[in-house]
């Protein structure tokens, strides 16, 4: 089985799932996961032996809440491309984002873990870096500052300054500590300009919640 991919062709039609709510991952970035559940364990051995591929979904139902929550309708697969496991039986593993998929419907089976047919066509532009893409980088550090402010978190200047433009965005979208549905609207943007332009309308709204956001502009 290929290991890296270069079209939506090669993409395997049926993806082990793992749900998780308020996680997101985007083509290109990376996500680190720490997998201690048996079924998860399981997945992982499954998918190193096979094509590497696990799809990251959220469930539009919290999962500790629901044994097997419903799912929504767009996730992302990703590539196992790192691998490490601790003295007491977890994995801590690196799933690289490839290309994100609609649920044509869920299978039936036997493994402990879900499994979907994935059907991958809508996003073929997926598989094609927007690292050399223009965005309003200016817009983006302006209403970054103000979301960091609210949030009293830390931001490291340079990087946003000068990280390409998909690592950048990917990064702010995964790492920011969006509501659910806020970052299923960055995964099911319809391209690269409308997860930007998306990005910037989050940033923005929650700079503007501030009582005093006057006084950070």
């Amino acid at each position: 089985m290929p290991r890296h991919y270069h079209s939506v062709e090669e993409l395997p039609r049926t993806l082990p799932i793992f749900p998780l709510t308020g996680v997101l991952l985007l083509p290109r970035g990376q996500l680190p996961l720490n997998i201690f559940e048996p079924r998860y364990l399981a997945m992982i051995d499954t998918a190193l032996a096979g094509p590497r591929l696990i799809g990251m979904i959220q469930p539009t139902q919290h999962e500790s809440t629901h044994a097997k929550p419903p799912l929504s309708a767009v996730g992302c697969a990703g590539r196992l491309t790192s691998f490490g496991e601790t003295d007491d039986g977890r994995y801590l593993v690196t799933l690289t984002g490839i290309c994100r998929f609609r649920v044509a419907h869920e299978m039936d089976v036997m493994t402990p873990y879900r499994q979907v047919q994935a059907d991958y066509s809508a996003f073929a532009q997926d598989m094609i870096s927007a690292d050399m893409v223009d965005i309003p980088r200016e817009r983006v550090v302006a209403a970054l500052k103000q979301y960091v402010k609210r949030r009293q978190l830390k931001a490291d200047w340079g990087s946003v300054t000068n990280a390409p433009a998909e690592t950048l965005v990917n990064a702010l979208a995964m790492l920011c500590p969006f509501e659910p549905p806020e970052k299923q609207a960055l995964l099911e943007a319809r391209d690269f300009a409308a997860r930007v332009d998306t990005l910037i309308a989050l940033l923005e709204m929650a700079g503007a919640e501030l009582p005093d956001a006057k006084s950070l502009n």
